[in-house]
């Protein structure tokens, strides 16, 4: 039986920060992962697929030259599945790659198998031949993502009907898809494949989707997808779902029906611990399986476990997970603990993208916070002209009591880069000043910035403020 300082539970972005913040801190630290290879979700099913898989679509379906040269304009004339498959395969192996020699540089121990604990300090992993081993630690920290949430009622087969994680090894390519649930994965996959041309119809039940998103940047975003031709289906609740040798079929509670030749569901996904036997180390999960921590330090109720990533909830992203990770990697190894920045980028890689930081204009509203808005469009700009884009928009929020920066939320190309800018005038506790006194690389789309703050300063009342 082995001993570690740190028994990290999950290698994926919180799990492999973590891991690597205490090894640096010269500790000693084991990584289970239950899968072949060291990433978790984020490299094999989730964030860096899904981004790679988009990038794919984006270069080879020629979408971003469709401006220039029409509808029609392709950069492959045929795509198939086996081609996103290839620069995906690719991709993966050279992240597992660096994450491995990491891990080794660091010094690391690593093992491959399923991790339950016995006791509240002590794990048995059974590794895929059927061995166990077993380890005790001081500490532990649980990372192990989610798994899609799989209803009854749903015919999963692999083939026409998919969850999120399997959608990564289609096929093949659709002539139409259905996609239910208009959540930041249902959003993501549906648009992807509507820039493959393949008809999608994206159902959602509730009568609005992204609620977390300011309402103006979704009717921009909503206007966007339907004139790429997704047909959105709000405040439609599915009744039944079935299969034929040929299509998928959809019953809706209005009385409506709809088939396509495949179906993804991604409405929703749920936390990976029915396996880890908490009841041993006297954890108790929520409704989705998740663990409730301490949002400071990432402690659970049991102070010597922590739990960091998807698994813990909202935002659950990648970016996110992995400061996470090492702010509980030096609180459960007594060092200083790291600061978290109050604002953090929100990034949705749909086509087009969305990306937000700080405050919503519905959320000042509702804490009675004046404001007014700056507005530039992409096409306002030099470099959206070269671009070719005639959409795309850069919302600003600026406080009418002191003029700083409240939020910014963009949605078009490169949304996911720019929100950085925002992020760090958000966090310094800057303000709208910051974008009408500097000047930016000329032509960029940075410049929105620019624009934006002269909207919200030229309309704002001429008051001798404090700066």
């Amino acid at each position: 039986m082995s001993h570690y300082d740190l028994i990290v539970i999950g290698s994926g972005p919180a799990g492999r920060a973590a891991a690597i913040q205490a090894a640096k801190l010269k500790h000693k630290v084991l990584v289970v992962e239950r899968g072949q290879k060291v990433g978790g979700v984020c490299v094999h099913t989730g964030t860096i697929p899904s981004k790679t898989l988009r990038e794919t679509i984006m270069n080879l379906s020629g979408y971003r030259e469709r401006s220039f040269y029409g509808r029609s304009y392709r950069a492959k004339d045929e795509i198939k599945a086996r081609d996103l498959r290839d620069r995906l395969r690719k991709t993966l192996d050279y992240e597992v790659d660096v994450l491995e020699h990491q891990f080794s540089r660091n010094r690391v121990d690593t093992m491959f198998g399923e991790a339950h604990f016995t006791s509240k300090s002590s794990i048995e992993v059974i590794g895929e031949d059927g061995e166990r081993a077993t380890f005790t630690a001081d500490r532990f920290l649980l990372a192990t993502g989610t798994v899609p949430f799989r209803p009854d009622y749903i015919p999963f087969d692999g083939e026409k009907v998919l969850d999120g994680d399997e959608i990564l090894s289609l096929p093949r390519i659709p002539r139409s898809m259905i996609v239910i649930g208009a959540g930041v994965i249902g959003v993501e996959y549906a648009t992807m494949m509507s820039a493959l041309d393949v008809h999608v119809i994206l159902i959602e039940p509730r009568d609005s989707f992204l609620d977390f998103i300011d309402k103006t940047l979704i009717q921009e975003f909503t206007h966007e997808i339907r004139d790429m031709g997704v047909d959105l289906r709000l405040g439609s609740t599915v009744t039944k779902v079935s299969t034929d040798e040929e299509k998928v079929h959809v019953e809706l509670e209005n009385g409506r029906n709809v088939s396509a030749e495949m179906l993804l569901f991604a409405a929703g996904r749920m936390g990976a611990t029915e396996k880890l036997n908490l009841e041993a180390c006297g954890l108790e999960t929520d409704h989705r399986n998740r663990i409730p921590v301490d949002k400071d330090s990432y402690q659970t109720p049991q102070s010597h476990i922590y739990a960091c990533g998807d698994v813990i909830g909202f935002p659950s992203l990648a970016s996110t997970s992995l400061q996470q990770g090492r702010v509980a990697a030096c609180h459960a190894m007594d060092h200083p603990t790291l600061k978290q920045s109050p604002w953090f980028p929100y990034g949705i890689y749909s086509v087009p993208e969305m990306s937000t930081c700080g405050m919503s204009e519905e959320e000042c509203a509702e804490r009675g916070i004046a404001y007014e808005v700056g507005i530039a469009r992409f096409r306002e700009t030099s470099r959206g002209h070269i671009m070719g884009l005639k959409t795309g928009m850069l919302k600003m929020l600026v406080s009418l009591k002191n003029r700083k920066i409240l939020g910014v939320q963009i949605v078009g190309e490169g949304a996911t880069e720019l929100i950085h800018i925002a992020q760090a005038v958000l966090n310094l506790d800057g303000t709208v000043d910051y974008f009408v006194e500097n000047t930016f690389n000329y032509p960029t789309l940075a410049e929105a910035y620019k624009i934006a703050g002269l909207d919200a300063w030229n309309r704002m009342p001429n008051l001798d403020l404090e700066k």
